[in-house]
């Protein structure tokens, strides 16, 4: 039998960086700034200037990140916040933290983002039920961007802000404009198996508004004033450690060529899998940082290559086994009037393969192949 794959090798990436890392860790250790030190105000502008954002701001992880921006716009009950269903918990875990109401919306079956006419339908939905529709939050899932324009348009007709989930797209771009400059703000995460990770938790948001940059400063220390003693407003222990600061600074260095390898990986995937399984779709006007290759086939042939790959040594993921409206914690939430079928759908059907910048051509040539072998 073959070496297991990893599905995620962050034991290259470490290699592939050499002592930069250490040498950050070392500089943290030296000054004993552990929390909020210098090495996050770095991190801080480097982000910002990655993506082209006026502001960006580290916290302690991306549903902190999401619930940093809710907390600054002031939701709460009565408020219903749009939001796929087909995606991972954090995304309406945020909205309910606060009272307000997340209302599942179904996702397209190429992209798996938001599909707008479903989104519309949900606006509807939640009015029927004495909600007052406040906003939306667009996942970016697996790395590609949603329909921006569209859902923007829509958001500017019914007077809802848009925040962008790119806890799996930060590093993509949609019609010229970088993940990180969309919507009132954006929300990423650094959780060390996303496309640009740290060694622990961590997240950001990204803003251009100056003054809800103020109020999320705030928020993340406590709600503090003029200092950490001086609370102004009600916040949340929201901080970055120092340690993962320094580690990202040194990941972001290298991270354009690691989405440049993702990309070469997704394409050789593509071409060597299209017509055999259902291959994701990137819109020829936006760009994808591959978080996940996620291919789709029907719900028996899915399980049953899942186990083949397996005893092959070569391992998968189901993202998402369950869509958020169907799970005990949300199924008492409201969904859009016409349902979400396709969220229901893909739940059967996705199966994301072994996806990082170090997938080696033989592997990926051993992947390939035994998808073929398994499916013939």
């Amino acid at each position: 039998m073959n070496k297991p794959l990893p599905f995620i090798d962050l034991a290259q990436q470490r290699l592939q960086l050499g002592d930069s890392i250490d040498r950050a860790i070392r500089r943290v250790l030296d000054h004993g700034n552990y929390i909020m030190g210098p090495e996050v105000r770095e991190l801080e502008a480097d982000l910002a200037e990655f993506c082209g954002a006026r502001h960006a701001l580290t916290c302690s992880n991306g549903t902190d990140a999401l619930g940093l921006v809710l907390m600054a716009r002031g939701v709460g009950p009565g408020d219903a916040v749009f939001c796929p269903s087909f995606t991972f918990a954090a995304t309406a875990e945020a909205v309910a933290w606060f009272g307000a109401v997340p209302v599942f919306v179904d996702v397209l079956p190429d992209s798996f983002n938001i599909d707008v006419a479903s989104l519309e339908a949900a606006i509807r939905t939640a009015r029927t039920q004495d909600l007052h529709p406040a906003g939306v939050i667009a996942v970016d899932l697996f790395g590609q961007p949603a329909d921006y324009d569209e859902i923007e348009a829509l958001c500017a007709t019914h007077r809802l802000w848009l925040l962008s989930d790119a806890a799996q797209s930060f590093g993509a771009s949609y019609r010229g404009r970088n993940v990180g400059t969309i919507g009132i703000a954006t929300a990423t995460s650094f959780y060390p198996a996303k496309p640009l990770g740290c060694y622990g938790d961590g997240g950001a948001v990204f803003t251009d508004d100056d003054t809800l940059a103020d109020v999320v400063k705030s928020l993340r220390v406590h709600g503090q004033g003029t200092d950490k003693y001086d609370n102004v407003r009600i916040g949340l222990n929201g901080r970055m450690d120092t340690m993962q600061a320094a580690i990202l600074i040194e990941k972001l260095k290298i991270f354009p060529d690691e989405i440049g390898r993702r990309q070469q990986i997704a394409a050789r995937y593509s071409a060597e899998l299209a017509g055999l399984v259902g291959v994701p779709a990137l819109a020829d006007d936006r760009t994808s940082v591959w978080a996940q290759y996620t291919i789709t086939l029907p719900a028996a042939r899915r399980n049953e290559l899942a186990a083949g790959l397996k005893a092959r040594g070569i391992p998968t993921a189901i993202h998402y086994p369950v869509p958020l409206h169907r799970q005990t914690a949300y199924r008492d939430y409201p969904v859009a009037g016409n349902g979400l079928p396709v969220s229901e759908r893909l739940a059967d059907e996705v199966l994301s393969l072994p996806m990082h910048p170090y997938l080696g051509e033989a592997d990926q040539d051993r992947i390939v192949a035994a998808i073929k072998a398994e499916l013939n």
